[in-house]
């Protein structure tokens, strides 16, 4: 799997997002698309140092990051 990074997945512009961001620090945060993340299947695999972290997304439309 490919390394994500603010480089090299969507970013959208704060804009984007459904609320707008309540402090300067979450208006300089990278926005990620899940859809992109995703890539057309319902899990991923996010490695986080020695971890594998799993973000799944549900039939309720939610994302679920288990370990």
């Amino acid at each position: 799997m490919p390394t994500m990074t603010p480089s090299t997945a969507a970013v959208s512009p704060a804009v984007d997002r459904a609320d707008p961001p309540q402090t300067a620090t979450e208006a300089a945060m990278p926005v990620f698309d899940s859809a992109r993340l995703l890539q057309g299947g319902r899990e991923v695999l996010i490695r986080h140092g020695d971890e594998c972290y799993r973000l799944r997304h549900t039939r309720n439309d939610k994302l679920i990051l288990t370990k």
